[in-house]
């Protein structure tokens, strides 16, 4: 009797009488203007916000993969800039770095770290994988399996001391010879273009 009631004593505190099983506790927030919010600690954001007296579209979750789950991948992209704007929103960096990586994590339709496992699945490029972690490892797989890289990112232009396809590097500029220098001049007018031929008429010379 007395080891079942152990293993009760043990048992008895994580069986869920009501509530979230996923979810380890709660707290209660009140607010300057008198409004309470309830704050959940753990899982189970569907369960919440299809709870009864809860207003769904007023519940919120920092859980970046819980909310692709639920939401979609454009909120868990929204949750991630909100998350570091929260965290680095006071060193004056601007938003819209922000933004632009919360689209590199999420624009393959799933959430992706900025790890040496989520830099795999974004570009097979030996160089940009080289160029962030364990860089040895990657060069050695890349030789032993005849890997060829384009040489199409920044990482690996600036490794290779190459000009970048963004920015001024993005375009170029091609002349075409042969031309004369008054093909470059202002071009006349309708009115005065008719005119100057009519003088050249007048004094008999050839129009160009």
């Amino acid at each position: 009797m007395l080891l079942r009631a152990n293993a009760l004593r043990r048992k008895l505190p994580t069986v869920p009488i009501s509530g979230y099983p996923e979810a380890t506790r709660a707290l209660i927030e009140t607010s300057e203007d008198n409004t309470h919010r309830v704050l959940v600690e753990g899982y189970g954001f569907r369960a919440c916000m299809t709870t009864e007296g809860v207003a769904g579209t007023r519940t919120r979750t920092n859980s970046v993969m819980e909310c692709a789950q639920v939401l979609g991948i454009e909120a868990a992209r929204t949750t991630i800039a909100n998350e570091i704007a929260e965290v680095m929103g006071y060193m004056g960096i601007d938003p819209r770095h922000m933004q632009l990586l919360a689209d590199v994590m999420t624009y393959k339709g799933e959430v992706l770290g900025i790890t040496r496992f989520g830099l795999a699945k974004t570009r097979d490029s030996v160089l940009h994988l080289a160029s962030f972690e364990k860089t040895a490892d990657h060069l050695f797989d890349a030789v032993a399996g005849m890997k060829t890289d384009q040489i199409e990112g920044v990482s690996e232009c600036i490794i290779l001391g190459q000009t970048m396809n963004v920015g001024t590097g993005g375009f170029n500029v091609v002349r075409r010879l042969g031309f004369r220098p008054r093909d470059f001049g202002q071009k006349l007018t309708l009115f005065e273009h008719a005119w100057k031929m009519v003088q050249m008429i007048r004094k008999g010379s050839r129009p160009m």
